[in-house]
């Protein structure tokens, strides 16, 4: 899924992991798709409205990684593209090891 995902900044976070990710909404399908500057690129076809592309980018990075949409939490970047998330119950190698695998 993520070719190069060695350069993805992950962090250990007390029991889960945090991530910087970067948002392209109103996509013409949900993906993820590489990496740039050290953030995940995400493509989501939900709207930046009223928090839909915060709800889709839950759903989809718990689908990637193998969690429920509930143990994904946003810390920063509600309103804007570049984002940072928490995901509970991953370790960095973990989240690594199965971004790369899909």
């Amino acid at each position: 899924m993520v070719a190069g995902g060695e350069g993805l900044d992950l962090r250990e976070d007390g029991g889960g992991v945090t991530l910087r990710v970067r948002v392209q909404p109103r996509a013409s399908r949900d993906a993820v798709g590489g990496r740039r500057e050290g953030a995940l690129l995400v493509r989501l076809t939900a709207p930046p409205v009223e928090g839909a592309a915060n709800e889709a980018l839950s759903r989809l990075l718990g689908r990637a990684l193998g969690v429920p949409p509930s143990r994904v939490h946003l810390l920063r970047g509600e309103r804007g593209r570049d984002k940072l998330v928490r995901v509970d119950g991953l370790g960095r190698a973990e989240a690594q090891a199965r971004l790369e695998e899909k």
